[in-house]
């Protein structure tokens, strides 16, 4: 007996690549953009997409030259493309063109021209291969976007980041940095950023990040900053450790101006021991002082300012003045003028004019006046007008008036005026007691300036992140309304979104980021762009929030909760799915009205260990399906 142990041959394919049939099949059937020119440039072969990307048929293009059927661009960029493989006999490649589709779209291609030879070596063709890239560039100019948010975020914020080596080392520029200190570049890249720390807390400093860098654990301290004036300025600072594959790549930090924060907590100290035997002057200051931090607006914080003079002060009128640096002017926020400096009301008050609240702004001092006599005397010696200031003497029922200046961190933000139809002694105590009210409501002024900004950039941003239209998708009708609580809530993470997927279904998702202001706009826009590349990729509701859990716990913090209710519906049948992550269920409104809460298990919040299930939902002819945020029902 004998087996036959030998290996059976292949079997060949009966496929010949040289066929031309095959080939002409492999370019009809391709994603590319096929053509062949000669060495002249004339058109010699071209597939279907080809002639879908120009918008000229096969018949119209071979045998003649780009210039005679294409666009001025196109042609130009593929006579010269050619016209270099010629001459080089090499590859053109990465040629980037825009084209307009006959549906009116805009689309973006790459071009790579080749050589093509014959078996004598010889140039018989410039091959052209197209590729859509229209994706990746929208992908590209996202990112920018992204980074270019960023960066307005950190700049809006006031921070300083910086970066170093793994061991510590300052290894990028700081500009934001060196332009407070003063330090050239040589000197920060060394050890620059340690020798601009104060002297008693470099040490410590030094110390506490040595630490850090051994354990590789936060790096949060507070210190000094010795500033190009040669005076100080605090900063809180905080640093990361940037960790990949087990190994510390970089460290990358932030430090935060805190100046005013602590000369207001200085300012505090100092008013208590001032202030401490005199127990009503203190219990006014701190009802005003609580007051103000409840204040959110500059409005709200001028009102209380008004509510103290009259109660805390007995003052019979008061007017609060911003700064106006480029008019060089105080413009009035609220009250009758300023009488004694025109002789007349107005709203905007020239600093080279003479009244109690230029005085006090332009000296950076309070201004006290216990008589008309005083106040002729100060004024007169500022410059004012004697016949404008006896007119309002003679006819002004006023008999005592106190400015005073509103400073932040040394700098003028407007001024107080508080006047009297009594004669009013200034005491030292009184002084004392003003100028501490003068720098709670400066700190308040300045606090209100600073949010009502970031409301504006948050906003701004949250809005950005929000899509500009639903999209339209026969079979169904979306549509989206987004509103804040009331007039001066926050702006938080609370977001929506609507898209069509590959297969013709529509996904659409409303979230809620916990928190406000920009982090959790941010957060939210974060959130958001994953899940929207999730949902592309894999739609199915649960896959998206498990690929959502992923990405959470890669990049918010342990505290943030966030909660989303995400749905996938098909347009013709109104089937679909429903996933929750800690959101309240969809409501299915009849067409009577009737509303019917959704029975479905809610989930947990995204980052949360578990495993995500979905559900059958139905939205049947007529009916609508409503996706909300908790603020429709924990605040009506």
């Amino acid at each position: 007996m004998s087996a036959e142990t030998s290996v059976p041959r292949p079997r060949e394919s009966d496929v010949d690549i040289s066929d031309s049939a095959l080939f002409k099949g492999m370019l009809s059937e391709a994603e590319f953009a096929f053509a062949f020119f000669d060495a002249a440039g004339h058109v010699q072969l071209v597939n279907d997409v080809f002639t879908d990307v120009v918008g000229v048929p096969a018949e119209r293009l071979v045998g003649r030259a780009p210039v005679e059927t294409l666009t001025a661009d196109l042609s130009q960029l593929i006579t010269h493309a050619v016209q270099a493989v010629t001459e080089s006999d090499a590859p053109v490649t990465e040629s980037r063109v825009r084209v307009r589709s006959s549906e009116g779209e805009t689309r973006h291609w790459s071009l790579s021209f080749s050589p093509v030879h014959d078996e004598a070596g010889e140039l018989r063709a410039i091959a052209l291969i197209g590729l859509d890239v229209t994706e990746s560039r929208q992908i590209e100019e996202d990112l920018r976007r992204s980074e270019e948010r960023y960066r307005s975020l950190v700049e809006a914020q006031s921070q300083l980041v910086w970066i170093t080596s793994p061991t510590g080392t300052v290894v990028e520029d700081a500009p934001q940095w060196r332009a407070i200190t003063g330090q050239g570049l040589e000197e920060y890249l060394a050890v620059g950023w340690l020798e601009a720390v104060h002297p008693e807390e470099r040490q410590q400093t030094e110390e506490a990040w040595k630490e850090a860098l051994r354990g590789r654990t936060m790096f949060e301290w507070n210190y000094r900053v010795r500033t190009r004036a040669s005076g100080f300025r605090h900063f809180e600072v905080r640093a990361v450790p940037i960790i990949r594959h087990g190994r510390v790549v970089e460290w990358v930090g932030a430090n935060t101006d805190v100046t005013p924060q602590r000369e207001a907590e200085e300012m505090r100290g100092r008013l208590t021991d001032q202030l401490g035997a005199a127990a009503l002057r203190t219990a006014r200051l701190q009802g005003a002082t609580a007051m103000l931090a409840e204040a959110l607006t500059v409005e709200q914080v001028v009102q209380v300012i008004i509510d103290v003079g009259r109660t805390a002060l007995a003052a019979d009128r008061s007017a609060v003045a911003l700064l106006d640096t480029d008019r060089a002017a105080l413009k009035l926020i609220n009250g009758e003028g300023v009488p004694e400096a025109s002789g007349m009301s107005g709203e905007e008050i020239p600093l080279s004019s003479s009244s109690v609240m230029t005085m006090a702004v332009n000296s950076r001092r309070p201004v006290f006046a216990e008589s008309p006599d005083s106040l002729k005397s100060q004024l007169l010696e500022a410059g004012g007008d004697e016949q404008v200031l006896g007119n309002y003497l003679t006819h002004s029922d006023e008999r005592a008036w106190v400015g005073l200046p509103l400073l932040a961190a040394g700098r003028a933000l407007g001024a107080l005026r508080f006047s009297f139809t009594r004669p009013q002694k200034i005491s030292q105590e009184d002084g004392v007691f003003l100028e501490a009210l003068a720098g709670q409501c400066a700190l308040a002024v300045e606090r209100a300036t600073l949010f009502e900004r970031e409301h504006k950039t948050a906003e701004t941003l949250q809005r950005s992140l929000l899509p500009d239209r639903l999209p339209v998708v026969k079979g169904l009708v979306l549509a989206q309304r987004f509103r804040s609580g009331s007039r001066h809530v926050q702006v938080g993470g609370d977001w929506y979104d609507a898209f069509v997927l590959q297969d013709g279904r529509v996904a659409a998702v409303v979230g809620d980021v916990m928190g406000k202001g920009v982090k959790a706009a941010a957060g939210m826009g974060r959130i958001r762009n994953a899940m929207r590349a999730l949902a592309l990729t894999n739609p199915p509701p649960a896959a998206v929030l498990t690929g959502l859990d992923r990405v959470f716990e890669a990049t918010e913090e342990e505290e943030q909760v966030t909660t989303l209710a995400y749905m996938v519906v098909e347009p013709v049948t109104g089937e679909g799915t429903l996933a929750l992550a800690g959101h309240p269920p969809p409501v299915l409104v009849s067409p009577q009205g009737t509303a019917i809460l959704g029975d479905v298990e809610p989930g947990t919040p995204l980052g949360w260990p578990t495993s995500r299930r979905q559900f059958r939902f139905v939205v049947p002819p007529g009916h609508t399906a409503v996706l909300y945020s908790d603020g429709m029902v924990e605040n009506r």
